[in-house]
């Protein structure tokens, strides 16, 4: 037989598990607009309201080592905005860097989400935090295009749409546009931060590579200590 204090304590966190489910669909709604548009129809957008776009950059599928302490960053970088005066871009997904939607939707942030339409096409499962969804016609999911310096049509409508780039970690894609941004003169704050260990090795071992011992993204080496 359990004892008493066991079963109110598996009830209590049981309850607190449903509370917390349920907080995170009122913070969030169906997303509102997705649809394939230009970079230009995406300034046009926030033009018409008047508002800053503060982009988050980051990891997204090699997620996050320590997701509760971006998200902690994060939330500083969001309480040092107003709601009414900025718009919170993302890459629409959910994952790694993604989990700030929801973050931000709690703050009372409109949220909007620049992402290729690999996306669309493959059907990759979009944050249910994120109010605008702009797919940007591409064959890449961003960076530098293959052998050349410029940016993919979906990095370069990311850099071009954003006021301001908040990092936190990040690999090659988050690096080719922070790096983009700070050549045209907009403000990038860059976080170090670790990706997931565990993914950094199993990708390693699935491509026959050594256990590799840093973590901090290929985004570190070129913006730790330039803020």
């Amino acid at each position: 037989m359990r004892p008493v204090k066991t079963i109110f304590q598996l009830v209590l966190l049981l309850w607190c598990s449903f509370l917390a489910a349920a907080d995170a669909a009122a913070a969030c709604e169906a997303i509102r607009e997705a649809r394939e548009v230009t970079s230009e129809a995406i300034a046009a957008f926030a033009e018409r309201r008047k508002m800053d776009v503060l982009t988050f950059a980051g990891y997204s599928g090699a997620q996050y080592e320590d997701p509760a302490a971006m998200l902690e960053q994060a939330s500083r970088v969001l309480d040092a905005r107003r709601p009414s005066q900025t718009l919170v871009n993302i890459g629409a997904t959910a994952v790694g860097i993604g989990a700030v939607y929801e973050l931000a939707k709690r703050k009372g942030f409109t949220t909007i989400g620049i992402v290729s339409t690999l996306a669309r096409d493959e059907n990759v499962a979009l944050s249910p935090c994120v109010d605008y969804v702009f797919f940007i016609k591409d064959t890449s999911w961003g960076g530098q295009e293959e052998g050349t310096t410029r940016l993919s049509p979906t990095s370069a409508a990311m850099v071009a749409n954003s006021s301001s780039i908040v990092g936190i970690g990040g690999g090659d894609v988050a690096r080719d546009e922070m790096m983009a941004a700070r050549r045209a003169g907009k403000a990038v704050v860059y976080i170090p931060a670790d990706m997931s260990h565990q993914f950094a090795r199993e990708k390693a071992q699935k491509q026959g590579l050594p256990a590799p011992t840093d973590f901090q993204g290929s985004a570190h080496a070129v913006l730790e200590g330039r803020k």
